[in-house]
């Protein structure tokens, strides 16, 4: 049961987000050690997996496709305007209803949630290969354009998974343990594509490192096909009207907006305003990371290094710390604590333009492991908890978007805010402040998160 005076999730059903499968009031609440005994299900391996196979094409189109690039003499401008292929996972929410109702032809016959994973699993190798092949040498067209098929294919490929996390589970507990094992796969493959590539990179080039992230996700379509298909999920989708006709074009565009703000109603939009804004400190300077490790001087031996030992133990820790405080604590403070940490996460880079020594350097990046990873698991737990059966992808996809869609659109920017700061403050001086400034967007919605806590106490 929560504790600390924290509101529990069944408390009040409208503000706390509820199981897609059995909301609380009808269950009696587990211990942490009746569900961490649930790990042993083949399910949660499956899960790990595909979490692997979503997180592995995000870097390599975002900050390690920056350090790449940089390495290449590109411009800060223009490594901020092309990280703009990653609106596609801002943009997934229009093409999500095809997701929930239509089958892919031929990798149908697998249901309907792998065959979209399986074929967005391809179409991922094919993107980095083209992005291997190509390379920068020829200007950046070629090689964006395989960067913007990589991003698609992989935004589409989290909606299947999504929809395949939160429709495989029980009840809420379950959600929470399945979105843990999802975190850890997915943080596994952020130290891959951000630290052992980078000293595969130093060795072999970025082409064969690109080539072997290519093979990786490859790998990943036999967690796909071993996965079990959601069947009480396939019952309800396959009872929805066909998307052909009017009735059903309407249901699958409408309908989870419908059931999203008949079942929370004005507080729905007091949610969405958080979500939009509770991922803005690790976003917004998002691909001045890797160009500002470079500008220090780091070693990319040093970065690799320290992210996959510290780094991948702080990470561990923040999934672990982060899906004990939701279990005990509630949902609210938990978001609360993971914006507090990534606030102060993102800011502690600063530091790094006063003193780049290594062991300076693994503290901030062991504070920011910990932080992103504990705020990830939170944010993401507590909207799954939003999603109604029948509508899983399409609400999961529009929430994923509205947390992704302002902070995508602003680090866009984050090359011209650290050039424009340069001739006044230097060039570490600038990315000082401007890591500063986004550490301090985890204010508003730090506000509005305590508000929807008032909001719930008084409904009580």
């Amino acid at each position: 049961m929560p504790t600390l005076g924290a509101p529990s999730l069944a408390d009040n059903p409208s503000l706390e987000p509820q199981s897609t499968a059995t909301a609380p009031s009808a269950r009696r609440k587990r211990t942490a050690l009746e569900v961490l005994r649930e790990i042993k299900q083949p399910k949660v391996a499956v899960m790990v997996a595909l979490g692997f196979a979503s997180g592995l094409p995000f870097l390599l189109t975002a900050n390690t496709f920056g350090y790449w690039l940089r390495d290449y003499g590109t411009s800060l401008a223009a490594i901020g305007f092309i990280s703009w292929v990653g609106f596609a996972y801002a943009f997934k929410v229009y093409w999500s209803p095809l997701v929930d109702r239509i089958d892919v032809p031929l990798l149908g016959r697998l249901g309907r949630r792998r065959g979209w994973i399986l074929l967005c699993q391809i179409l991922v190798a094919i993107g980095l290969l083209g992005m291997a092949t190509v390379g920068t040498a020829d200007g950046l067209a070629a090689i964006g354009a395989f960067a913007l098929l990589t991003a698609f294919a992989s935004a589409t490929q989290d909606i299947a998974i999504d929809a395949w996390r939160i429709e495989s589970a029980s009840d809420a507990d379950e959600v929470g343990l399945m979105t843990s094992a999802a975190q850890v796969g997915y943080r596994v493959a952020l130290i891959i594509t951000d630290a052992l590539i980078i000293a595969a990179a130093a060795r072999v080039g970025w082409g064969m490192s690109y080539v072997a992230m290519a093979v990786l996700m490859v790998l990943c379509m036999i967690a796909t096909l071993f996965a079990a298909e959601p069947a009480r999920a396939e019952v309800v989708l396959h009872q929805r009207l066909p998307l052909w006709t009017l009735r059903g074009l309407a249901d699958a565009i409408a309908g989870p907006f419908i059931d999203f703000f008949a079942k929370h109603k004005v507080t729905g939009l007091l949610m969405l305003l958080m979500v939009a804004l509770y991922r803005l400190p690790d976003f917004v300077m998002g691909p001045m990371y890797n160009p500002y490790y470079h500008d220090l001087g780091l070693s990319k031996d040093t970065v690799a290094w320290v992210r996959g030992s510290f780094g991948l133990v702080a990470t561990f820790f923040g999934i672990a710390a982060a899906g004990l405080s939701a279990l005990r604590l509630g949902f609210l403070p938990t978001l609360i604590a993971g914006l507090v940490l990534e606030g102060f996460g993102t800011a502690a880079f600063a530091l790094l333009s006063i003193n780049a020594g290594t062991t300076v350097f693994a503290a901030v990046m062991t504070l920011d492991a910990f932080a992103q990873s504990f705020a990830g698991v939170a944010l993401v737990t507590y909207m799954s908890g939003l999603t109604s059966l029948g509508y899983t992808a399409t609400q999961y996809a529009m929430l994923s978007s509205i947390y992704a869609l302002l902070g995508k659109f602003l680090k866009g920017f984050s090359g011209i805010a650290v050039e424009t700061l340069m001739p006044i403050y230097g060039l570490l001086g600038a990315y000082a402040r401007a890591f500063v400034v986004t550490g301090l967007t985890a204010v508003p919605p730090l506000l509005l998160l305590l508000l929807l806590w008032r909001v719930q106490n008084f409904k009580r």
